[in-house]
């Protein structure tokens, strides 16, 4: 076996300076928080390192405020850079000097008036940093089909994200010269991510097999295992060298090595180590070594080999590959392996038996996700966290569920706060419970979506204590009445409108002002929490009886009422605003009257006109005497005018 390494591989001069930096930074740190706006590096291995010596990875600067944060390669937007100026932290900027030139150009020419198009991968650290040099006001463009849709631009600045490759860049910049009257084109492709490129391409045209290493994250590593994909037919990538696929390996003659720009030297001589060290016999054994030990029950990953109708095939490292027949592959029995799985998948399967008669192990990924939704729900059980089950009928004494593919059961008094009738309604419902019951080896599992129930109402009435402020106008629904008033939800506490609260005027029940169910506003009047007591006004949010009264009558007016009082001196009648204006008993009728019950009864509709206010005192005066009178001239009118209509006509 013929191992070659390319002669461009590893750490560029941007990465290797952000990691020195952080290094000599943390070793001067002397107690002093050091952080890095994301991770330093595409190399979890390295950022890990760093992490162990005291390099703390922050998403965002908002909640700290000392320290020194390190700004990686990849560089910043411009008013996060500001941000932290602003701050006051100290700050040390090892943002590449590629991508500062980058920085740069795109500052100056979006001042100059220039459409910035950045030609790159929109979620990259790197381009965002880019585009926060013109206000993020760039177009992304990743795609030759993007370049031929972009509309036209009378000036364009074109840039590139410095790991592209060269044959992207220009076959989508060829197309964007297209888009605008004047157009500047820079390739800001790094010229060391050039000749890492171009010493790829080179090294796959002469070997069998190719090793990338470097994060799976990591734009120019993976731009690395592109080029060698065209160029060579076994390509692997890896970040560390124990994903070397030894297996494999023992079959090629020539092999290449190339790392991405973020690998740290001492993974790649870790893997170049391994491979020079193997020769055929060494391959073997370090196949043997690699190779898992396996138990019935165990829990292995894998890598699917092939997929047919029936079944998938497993590589698991073992020295028999592994077989997941149809009906181990879900408890959904009409679900295809092919809807599932396709070769290349990663996976992780439940061994059910080390030999299937063929050779094979047996494998299960149904019985696999079964164990881990036993263990969810018994993690939500101790938790006392809510779960979601669906109803598939109803049975005997309550509910039939299901929750995580397992069967359980909900008893009707936990159904619900409310008396439930007909469980059959709740058929393919979807409920949200909690656990209240759970015994994993008997299979047990009870449930009460009365018990979440509960809990939101509680802390439903708590947040409504806490809200509550006398004055305040809300919403209710009336619940029950009684003879001393209504009993209104005002949305899980219940308040009591008393009857002297519901109107103006006097009323005998109050059913005569509101019905059950009805909804209404209400006013806090006053609360009481340690006593559970709130008391609510319907009367305060309506208008004053006799605020009507003035606004729409004057004395002389003629109106009904109803008799709702008759004493000795008088009757009172009830005017249609709802106050009460006296008849006396010289103004009920023009003849002589002994006593009002003579000529009135409780509850009987009357004509009467005002015929005194007395604002200061709110007293109204009524007349029925004045009523007559007014009928009986006008009813004489009447007469004299027909009289006079007759001579006319005998005339």
């Amino acid at each position: 076996m013929n191992i070659y390494i390319a002669k461009h591989a590893g750490y560029c001069f941007g990465v290797k300076n952000a990691v020195d930096t952080a290094l000599k930074t943390l070793k001067q740190s002397h107690g002093t928080p050091v952080y890095s706006l994301g991770p330093l590096i595409h190399n979890p291995q390295m950022v890990k390192k760093l992490g162990e010596d005291g390099l703390k990875v922050l998403e965002n600067i908002e909640f700290i405020d000392n320290g020194k944060i390190i700004i990686r390669a990849h560089g910043i937007p411009r008013d996060l850079q500001d941000s932290i100026e602003d701050m006051d932290l100290e700050l040390i900027d090892t943002t590449c000097p590629f991508v500062k030139s980058v920085h740069r150009k795109v500052d100056r020419y979006y001042k100059l008036g220039y459409k910035i198009i950045i030609i790159g991968d929109k979620n990259h650290p790197e381009v965002i940093g880019i585009n926060g040099w013109c206000n993020y006001n760039g177009i992304i463009i990743d795609t030759e089909e993007e370049a031929h849709n972009l509309k036209h631009y009378d000036k364009l600045c074109i840039v590139s994200q410095t790991t592209n490759t060269l044959g992207k860049f220009e076959n989508i910049s060829n197309i964007l010269i297209t888009k605008g009257d004047e157009v500047k084109v820079f390739n800001t492709i790094c010229n060391a991510t050039n000749l890492r490129q171009n010493a790829c391409m080179e090294l796959a045209k002469k070997v069998e097999a190719m090793i990338i290493i470097g994060g799976y994250n990591s734009s120019n590593t993976n731009k690395l295992a592109e080029i060698s994909k065209k160029y060579c037919k076994n390509v692997y990538h890896v970040e560390i060298s124990e994903e070397l696929p030894l297996q494999e390996m023992k079959k090629f003659n020539t092999i290449g090595i190339t790392a991405g720009a973020s690998t740290p030297d001492w993974i790649i001589k870790e893997v170049v180590n391994i491979m020079n060290s193997i020769n055929d016999n060494e391959i073997m054994e370090a196949i043997e070594n690699s190779l898992v030990n396996i138990n019935r029950g165990d829990i292995v990953k894998g890598k699917v080999i092939y997929v047919t109708e029936n079944e998938v095939m497993v590589n698991i490292n073992y020295k028999s590959d592994g077989i997941i027949e149809r009906e181990e592959l879900s408890n959904d029995p009409n679900v295809k392996p092919k809807d599932l799985f396709t070769e290349g998948d990663d996976i992780e399967v439940y061994v059910v038996n080390l030999d299937d008669g063929e050779g094979n192990v047996v494998l299960s990924t149904k019985r696999l996700e079964m164990m881990r939704n036993w263990e969810e729900l018994e993690n939500a059980y101790q938790n006392g966290d809510e779960v979601e089950c669906k109803v598939i009928t109803d049975i005997k004494g309550g509910l039939s569920v299901s929750v995580n593919n397992i069967r359980g059961f909900m008893p009707a008094s936990q159904i619900s706060m409310k008396y439930v009738d007909d469980l059959s309604v709740y058929k393919g419902k979807i409920l949200i419970a909690k656990l209240i019951d759970f015994d994993r080896d008997r299979k047990r599992v009870i449930l009460s979506s009365r018990v979440v129930e509960q809990e939101k109402l509680e802390k439903q009435r708590e947040e409504l204590w806490d809200s509550l402020e006398v004055g305040n106008i809300i919403d209710g629904q009336v619940e029950r009445l009684t003879d001393f008033g209504a009993f209104v939800d005002i949305g899980g506490l219940d308040g009591l409108i008393h009857i002297s609260d519901l109107a103006w005027a006097r009323i005998g029940h109050p059913s005569e002002v509101v019905s059950e169910g009805e909804k209404i506003q209400v006013q806090v009047l006053d609360f009481n929490k340690e006593k559970n007591r709130i008391s609510l006004g319907l009367k305060q949010i309506l208008p004053k009886p006799w605020d009507l009264f003035i606004e729409n009558r004057n004395i002389g007016d003629i109106t009904t009422g109803k008799v709702v009082n008759i004493l000795d001196f008088g009757a009172f009648v009830r005017l249609e605003e709802g106050i009460d204006g006296l008849v006396h008993i010289s103004q009920i009728s023009k003849e002589h009257v002994k006593k009002p019950s003579d000529k009135l009864e409780i509850g009987q509709e009357v004509t009467v006109k005002i015929i005194d206010i007395d604002e200061e005192n709110q007293r109204i005066s009524l007349s029925m005497r004045e009523v007559e009178k007014d009928v009986k001239v006008n009813s004489e009118n009447n007469i004299g005018k027909d009289v006079e209509d007759c001579s006319n006509e005998e005339e």
